[in-house]
């Protein structure tokens, strides 16, 4: 007789990742994401913009009939990644930004993410935690990762609806209140992280697609040394790698993003990097777990 299958160790844990472009969610902890996909959690990232004044960045893709129809082809890459990744995914609905050139730089488009009230912003990201109920909540640093606006207000957003959310008296009407057990922001490239990948790739008789990079960065070991938590994912950069490629008006395959061959990734840096911000349960730091200390809740 057919035994059923075992049951994945990690159900009824919930993860949300709040974003600011379709793409960010294969850029910025894609790995980790799928590995707790496979262990059972609920993972539902929230898309915060449509990319609309996303540039294209693969070569191969700019062309006519992709700038004529952007918003559509977008939402498409972001649907396919949705489904390699094995996550929900919601968009909240606001308009891209744009990232601003130019000195001085010019003001942003009216009615874009960035300009929209906090207030406003927040209570759409709260009704969908509350509808979600997620253990931990995931984001942006204060920088935003990098200072694109849309980045910098999808993190104050985020840690804005982190706290209202499981107030009552915030946002009466968009839900039961839900409080999130924890808050990570994510690090994506610590100076650590690149001059590792960077300094294998030299051992290996390989270039390096950080050597620019690393002859100018103003390191901050401060910054760094904000990092809390490592989860070990690198099993799972195959699913990431192809998460990218599913945005195709982003990611050039013949670009900075796979110049690293993956089997030094995984030797030289197998994790994902957060940093703990706030968290209502006891654990223990360094971590290498976004859900230590939050019990896996009975079947």
């Amino acid at each position: 007789m057919a035994q059923p299958p075992a049951a994945k160790p990690r159900t009824g844990l919930r993860l949300m990742h709040v974003h600011a472009h379709p793409d960010d969610e294969s850029s910025k902890g894609a790995a980790s994401t799928a590995k707790y996909v496979a262990e059972g959690v609920d993972v539902h990232v929230a898309t915060c913009t449509g990319g609309e004044r996303g540039s294209v960045l693969n070569a191969k893709m700019d062309r006519p009939e992709v700038w004529e129809n952007i918003t559509e082809i977008r939402r498409e890459e972001m649907h396919r990644a949705r489904d390699i990744l094995g996550i929900r995914q919601d968009w909240l609905g606001f308009v891209d930004s744009g990232w601003p050139e130019g000195d001085p730089k010019p003001p942003l488009p009216e009615g874009c993410f960035a300009l929209v009230p906090l207030e406003e912003a927040t209570e759409r990201l709260v009704r969908l935690i509350r509808d979600f109920r997620p253990h931990v909540l995931t984001t942006y640093d204060e920088r935003g990762g990098y200072p694109h606006p849309d980045h910098v207000r999808c993190h104050e957003v985020s840690v804005a609806a982190y706290h209202a959310a499981g107030d009552p008296e915030r946002f009466p009407d968009a839900g039961e209140p839900w409080q999130p057990l924890k808050l990570y922001y994510h690090h994506g490239w610590s100076w650590a992280k690149t001059n590792a990948l960077h300094e294998a790739m030299l051992a290996h008789d390989l270039e390096s697609p950080y050597t620019e990079r690393l002859a100018t960065w103003e390191r901050e070991p401060e910054w760094d040394d904000r990092i809390t938590t490592r989860v070990p994912c690198g099993d799972f950069f195959g699913v990431r790698d192809q998460a990218l490629l599913a945005h195709a008006t982003q990611i050039d395959p013949d670009g900075m993003w796979f110049a690293i061959p993956r089997e030094i990734q995984q030797k030289v840096w197998p994790t994902e990097d957060y940093e703990l911000v706030h968290s209502q349960v006891e654990s223990t730091l360094p971590e290498d777990d976004l859900f230590a200390g939050i019990p896996t809740p009975a079947p």
